[in-house]
């Protein structure tokens, strides 16, 4: 499936394909926000992004800020079922999306997948991926960015809207996520709990619970395949660090 071009705009509501225990309250359906985000109680038009903390409404947000998909050489964000090592999976992409407003002179990569472990013992069990290719912006004009840079940067991290919540180190930094930042920072240069494979970052939800490791130093990946993302109509060339979806 996917979003058609626009600024700020999100879906109704749409089937994960499995139920998702998040921090005790458990979910089958989300709203894919253009955004760069997903949450479970309201679609979220929001393009300047806040702080990720207790107090912000549900959401899994792997680069809150401001996608505009309406210009000439920027994808749409895709969306969708399918599986992951032969587990029920949910994925949002955003592949070579552009900035507020219409700009693509500068083009961001990347993906969430929520995948079903109920292998691990206990219904609701997932894993929450973010997955980085390229991060070649951060902020929109809107968001007081000059040229997708500076202003009030993206977020990324998630929260359950009661109290419990993670953001990333470099959220709302200027230029902390971006290729080429800072290597503590720069989505793509790090990874957690992903075995050092540069741009994952994965967190282990077990019983109502999110496990939280600390961040790696990446390993590079410099080598393509070529896959399509769930929703993707097209085939296309992307690096390692984005995940693989095997469409239902």
């Amino acid at each position: 499936n996917t979003l058609a071009a626009n600024d700020d705009g999100s879906t109704g509501l749409v089937d994960l394909g499995f139920t998702a225990n998040f921090l005790g309250t458990s979910y089958t359906q989300t709203y894919v926000n253009n955004n760069g985000n997903l949450t479970f109680n309201a679609p979220l038009s929001q393009f300047t992004p806040t702080q990720i903390t207790g107090g912000i409404s549900p959401i899994i947000a792997p680069f809150f800020a401001d996608v505009d998909t309406r210009g000439v050489g920027s994808s749409l964000v895709s969306y969708g079922t399918g599986t992951v090592n032969g587990r029920a999976a949910f994925a949002a992409n955003y592949v070579n999306v552009g900035y507020f407003p219409i700009a693509t002179d500068k083009l961001n990569s990347f993906q969430v997948v929520l995948i079903n472990r109920l292998d691990t013992g206990a219904t609701g069990n997932f894993d929450i991926e973010f997955n980085y290719d390229k991060i070649q912006w951060e902020t929109g004009s809107a968001s007081g960015g000059t040229n997708g840079f500076g202003g009030t940067p993206a977020r990324a991290g998630y929260s359950n809207g009661a109290g419990t919540f993670y953001e990333f180190a470099g959220s709302g930094v200027s230029g902390a996520f971006l290729d080429g930042g800072p290597s503590s920072t720069s989505l793509i240069a790090n990874s957690l709990n992903s075995d050092g494979l540069g741009g994952r970052h994965t967190f282990d939800a077990r019983n109502g619970q999110v496990v939280v490791v600390p961040p790696t130093t990446a390993v590079p990946e410099p080598f393509t395949i070529i896959g399509t993302l769930v929703g993707a109509t097209t085939a296309f060339r992307m690096r390692k660090r984005l995940r693989v979806i095997n469409k239902l």
